[in-house]
């Protein structure tokens, strides 16, 4: 911390992430941990666009919101994980203050993109189903690029708002932060000025970048729901709800820790509990999702079995 240009108050220049422990017998262990994870992450979600791109029976709607839905994950997880390595390494995590508003940046950059682009794949799975007959026209490739992009320029204003209004704050006191990486709660605790606006802006965002979303993936399930009931044939209900579940899955697992995380405006100190869900948040939930979607859809296996053994796809 450095004196500031008025009185004797101190600004702070930089934040001090206390990480998951400071048991530094226990560091080592994280370290192997949270390598392992990102290393099994990023290879996993890697290895999902390449079954993409390579398999043309995977050149569809459904899975170019896949491969985007796999580099939202490896960008999510590069955010986090490798500068808490650096900090598990060398037991010890000085972050500059620049550093760490450009981590909430991306962070919230990067969750935002996922929050919408599932609301997208709910949407394509409704058209897919529910309107089979129009489905070539409603989700050609100018409105898969479309709606990928509207889903970024939300994220951007949301991600951006937050900065900009966390970065106005005054952080005048302690410096610790009781987490592993950047992000609002925590460091609304260390304000020492009002965090009224930021506590609404993060309710408003929420309601935007989570309950809007929600409601728009529980409406196109119903109807998902309501059109596969209605089909007859046993087989056919059970290849309509495999498209589905995978999808359905991630979005209990990614919603379920965000809204926890989030939504609980009324306490906005941090404990190890917020830490835990930050790791569902951050590593666990982009870990399973190629595992998610690759046990329940046989494409995908087929596709990532001939990459592999290096044969080509069936004409």
């Amino acid at each position: 911390m450095e004196p500031g240009a008025w009185g004797n108050k101190t600004v702070v220049t930089e934040f001090i992430l206390l990480g998951l422990t400071e048991n530094i017998e226990l560091q080592p262990i994280l370290f192997a941990i949270f390598l392992f994870a990102y290393v099994i992450t990023v290879g996993g979600n890697l290895s999902i666009l390449a079954a993409i791109f390579v398999e043309p029976k995977l050149h569809t709607p459904m899975y170019y919101f896949l491969g985007n839905l796999s580099l939202l994950d490896i960008g999510c997880i590069t955010v986090t994980v490798p500068p808490m390595l650096v900090c598990l390494l060398t037991h010890q995590c000085r972050v500059p203050y620049a550093a760490c508003i450009s981590q909430l940046f991306f962070f919230h950059l990067l969750a935002g993109v996922d929050c919408h682009l599932l609301t997208a794949m709910a949407y394509d799975r409704y058209l897919a189903i529910c309107q089979p007959l129009t489905y070539s026209i409603r989700m050609s490739h100018d409105v898969q690029g479309a709606l990928v992009a509207v889903c970024c320029s939300i994220s951007f204003i949301n991600a951006l708002t937050h900065t900009v209004a966390v970065s106005v704050l005054d952080f005048c006191g302690p410096n610790v932060v009781n987490h592993f990486y950047c992000d609002l709660p925590p460091l609304f605790q260390l304000s020492c000025s009002s965090i009224h606006l930021n506590g609404q802006l993060l309710f408003v965002g929420a309601t935007f970048m989570g309950v809007v979303p929600l409601i728009f993936i529980s409406v196109s399930y119903a109807h998902v729901a309501a059109a596969v009931l209605r089909i007859r044939s046993v087989e056919g209900r059970k290849k309509a709800f495999s498209t589905c579940g995978s999808h359905l899955t991630v979005v209990c697992i990614f919603y379920g820790t965000g809204f926890f995380s989030y939504m609980r405006l009324g306490s906005v100190s941090a404990s190890d509990k917020d830490k835990g869900i930050g790791i569902l948040n951050t590593v666990v939930s982009p870990m399973l999702n190629p595992l998610i979607y690759s046990l329940r859809n046989p494409d995908v296996q087929g596709a990532l079995k001939r990459l592999l053994t290096g044969k080509q796809p069936p004409e």
